[in-house]
């Protein structure tokens, strides 16, 4: 039976954490393109932050040889990054075995997300048994470090709110103490914002993204399909 994992990578010279790090308020997620040789070509997705700021952490990023910007909705940007290193040449002064790293690309798994995080990355992923996820787990605990957050089988219900990502969960804990949901409403946007240290209208994207997330889970999962 399958497995659903979340689980953090402790390892700062992963690609792009350090741009996570000189831009704290920025969330960041990853997909890879490996049709591109040994340097697969990143797809980033970015919420919150400065976009200026973004980019120059791009510009100045050691790891990064070219950077497009590709489209942009709201304050969510999407980047298209070539890296300067493969992973074997960026992880190879960090990591005892580099042949172990290259043998994970065979094991039986499929990462769904990766969030830069400042000292590593988050994932989440699928792994087709214990021994898949064991192998990839183990490799990562000899070599850096490794945190599991969640792991579930195929089949098993997960809390409400576990696709939240850590901002979202701040952002509705802070709305909520500080009586944003209240009728009569006790608390602005601005106030939020001003707790957060982010503008009113990043407030406003987070919530509406956690709050559809919630829906999704919930109550959206529970309605009759609509007719043709």
């Amino acid at each position: 039976m399958g497995l659903h994992a979340e689980f953090d990578i402790d390892c700062e010279a992963l690609p792009l954490v350090g741009v996570a790090a000189s831009v704290p308020e920025a969330t960041i997620t990853l997909e890879l393109q490996y049709n591109h040789g040994n340097r697969p070509v990143f797809l980033v997705t970015v919420q919150d932050g400065s976009r200026e700021a973004v980019e120059n952490a791009f510009t100045n990023a050691y790891d990064v040889a070219a950077w497009t910007l590709v489209g942009q909705a709201g304050e969510t940007r999407r980047y298209q990054i070539h890296p300067a290193l493969s992973l074997e040449e960026q992880l190879g002064e960090h990591l005892d075995d580099i042949e172990g790293l290259e043998a994970l690309a065979t094991v039986d798994a499929i990462i769904e997300r990766i969030a830069v995080l400042r000292d590593g990355w988050r994932q989440t992923g699928w792994f087709a048994d214990r021994d898949a996820f064991g192998a990839f787990s183990s490799f990562w605990r000899q070599n850096a470090g490794f945190r599991l957050h969640r792991l579930t089988q195929d089949g098993e219900s997960e809390p409400a709110g576990n696709g939240l990502t850590d901002r979202q969960h701040e952002a509705l804990r802070i709305a909520y103490e500080l009586g944003y949901f209240d009728i009569p409403r006790r608390a602005s946007l601005e106030d939020i914002a001003t707790e957060l240290d982010i503008s009113p209208s990043s407030v406003s994207e987070r919530l509406r993204r956690a709050q559809t997330q919630l829906i999704e889970e919930t109550v959206a999962t529970t309605w009759p399909p609509l007719p043709n």
